[in-house]
Order: structure tokens, then C-alpha cells, then sequence
């Protein structure tokens, strides 16, 4: 978890993403599109998980529960290429509500579509219209590619250190 960013407040005009990218909200019928997603994106982080059905059983619940917001990507032609998990929060600085945008992955086959800006904008399309203050996210130092587009988006780097305590739970973590 590093890499700690916050989108600022103001920047409403943001231009069109692809607009050949469908995002939609997942919702159990999605399940199996986005689990295969979300262990990509463990893989991509390098997460080890021990039950292969962990993965999907984890957003199963959380859709079916309304625990967090899931959003998929379509690219023309290659199907479902993206997912983005959103958990909702409370900001006890600013006393608002706020979201971490707590995963955000694209499969290699659909890179260069536009379907991480396109996830990205619908996230804090979501955010505006339900009158959050602000979108954390955070991602890994080396993961340039991610943080040109978060800032090409308008979210800029906080000043604060991270720090995790790993208490040796069942579960994984890793950032978006």
C-alpha cells in the first residue's frame, strides 16, 4: 500500500473517455467476469491466494451485501477488460463521506482502450453525483503507468505516509 493519492476538489470538466468503452455496475449475474478481473489484478500484485475461489467468493459478497460498488469495463471486440471496486468511507478531517477507489485493473488484452480512464471517470462521476468530498486511492511507487493517468486525471499525491500493521489474518491486501 503506497503511493497515496486524493482527488481534488473543483476539477468537474474532464474530458470524454473512448467512447467505444461500456462501464457498468456489476451485479451477481457479473460475478465470474469479475472475479477472473480481480485475480488478475492479485496476480498482478503478486498476491498468493490459497482457495482459487477465494477471489470470486470476495466480490460475490461484497455485490451481494452492497458492501462496495464494482464497476466492469467492455471494449469492442474484447469483451470485459476492467473492473474497479469502490468501498464507501467517512473523512473525520473534512467530516464528510468519502470512497477509496480500492482496486482498479485492466487485463493486458484490453490496454491502450481507454477502459482505465473510463472506469476512473465513472468512479468520480459516481462520487460527484452522490455528493462525496473526495476519491482516495493508492497505488505502488514503480506503477508509473497508473500514476500519469490518476494525475492526467486530476488526483494528486498527499503528503501523508501509509503505514499497515499486518496482524497475520486469513486475508490478502493489496492496493489499486
Amino acid at each position: 500500500m503506497t503511493g497515496q493519492a486524493v482527488q481534488q476538489q473543483g476539477n468537474q470538466s474532464t474530458p470524454q473517455a473512448d467512447p467505444g468503452v461500456v462501464v457498468r455496475v456489476a451485479g451477481a449475474a457479473d460475478v465470474e467476469a469479475a472475479a477472473a478481473l480481480f485475480r488478475g489484478y492479485l496476480d498482478f500484485y503478486e498476491v498468493e491466494v490459497g482457495d482459487p475461489d477465494a477471489p470470486r467468493a470476495f466480490l460475490a459478497e461484497r455485490i451481494a451485501k452492497d458492501e462496495s460498488l464494482v464497476l466492469l469495463a467492455d471494449a469492442p471486440g474484447s469483451g470485459t477488460v476492467g473492473f474497479a471496486q469502490v468501498y464507501r468511507a467517512f473523512s473525520s478531517l473534512s467530516l464528510t463521506t468519502a470512497w477509496i477507489l480500492n482496486d482498479l485493473y485492466v487485463a493486458p488484452s484490453g490496454r491502450r482502450t481507454g477502459a482505465a480512464r473510463a472506469l476512473l471517470r465513472e468512479v468520480l462521476r459516481r462520487a460527484r453525483e452522490a455528493g462525496v468530498s473526495g476519491v482516495q486511492l493508492e497505488t505502488a511507487y514503480d506503477n508509473t503507468v497508473a500514476q500519469g493517468l490518476y494525475e492526467a486525471e486530476g488526483f494528486v499525491r498527499e503528503q501523508f505516509h501509509v503505514y499497515v500493521h499486518d496482524l497475520g489474518g486469513a486475508g490478502t491486501s493489496a492496493g489499486a
